[in-house]
């Protein structure tokens, strides 16, 4: 079993059981994870709407922490 940044993070979308075949495609952290798209996950074998959907949706909020991330960053240079 594979202990990493993905494995956690798909055990908090109680998905842990797609943790294998995620880095296997190469998945290995959240900022390629960032890039999934449904071709991916054909690719990785999440079949299951409703786990699609729940992956998508975590992306989605790994990319909207990512602009509020860089936004903050810029505010802050800004003021320096």
């Amino acid at each position: 079993m594979c202990t990493n940044i993905v494995y956690e993070w798909l055990k908090t979308l109680q998905l842990p059981q797609y943790a294998e075949s995620f880095v296997d495609n190469g998945y290995d952290d959240l900022e390629v994870c960032k890039q999934i798209g449904d071709p991916d996950l054909d690719a990785i074998g999440v079949a299951v709407p409703h786990h699609r959907r729940r992956i998508h949706e975590a992306v989605r909020r790994l990319k909207e922490a990512d602009e509020r991330a860089a936004g903050l960053y810029f505010t802050l240079r800004l003021k320096l």
